[in-house]
């Protein structure tokens, strides 16, 4: 197999989107990879990550590409999961406690941050609209996030995605309680779920 047929095939199978990472793993050299990028007429649209013109654009693999530690959390967890009702604007995202976020809120990406212990609970890999991989919390850390930083999420949204997830067929009530102790909001959620279940 060619270099341009290796190529070829990374950017089918990455749905118009080609890593260089990936390309360097295929055996595929930078120099090669160069040429390849400007006879194809791939768009740079992160380091190390490139676009064919006919790609369906897709912001939240882009910046999983651009910070593989971050884990897409709270609104935008929702929106992944198909709690959400409508696309959140600004992304969330979280990362470790202590972790430099400077360049992300530049970007006007909602970051929060979590101790480390508590930082890989729940952690999944799901589609993103454009059908790419992501790191996202489960609907269970995700409802956790959300009665945590209540203050931080409009009240429309905090309702209809708990009224969601109780929906759901399926929620996990027992890992939603053990998240909740763990993240001290066991009181708050058993409140609200005693009403609504």
């Amino acid at each position: 197999m060619t270099n341009y047929e290796k190529l070829t095939a990374l950017l089918y199978a990455g749905n118009g989107f080609l890593k260089t990472a990936d390309a360097v793993s295929a055996g595929v050299t930078r120099t090669a990879l160069g040429d390849f990028v400007r006879k194809s007429g791939l768009e740079r649209v992160a380091h190390g990550l490139y676009m064919s013109s006919d790609a369906w654009d897709d912001g939240i693999f882009v910046i999983q590409t651009r910070y593989p530690n971050a884990v897409f959390s709270h609104e935008t967890a929702l929106y992944l999961l198909g709690l959400a009702e409508r696309e959140p604007m600004p992304v969330s995202l979280t990362l470790k406690a202590g972790t430099n976020a400077a360049g992300l809120t530049l970007q006007g990406i909602k970051v929060y941050k979590v101790k480390e212990e508590l930082f890989g609970e729940g952690i999944i890999i799901v589609n993103s609209p454009s059908a790419h991989q992501v790191r996202t919390y489960n609907a269970e850390r995700t409802v956790c996030d959300l009665f945590r930083n209540r203050r931080n999420i409009e009240v429309q949204d905090f309702q209809s995605a708990v009224r969601n997830y109780v929906r759901s067929k399926e929620k996990n009530i027992p890992q939603l309680m053990r998240y909740a102790k763990a993240f001290s909001v066991e009181k708050r959620i058993r409140q609200y779920l005693e009403v609504l279940l």
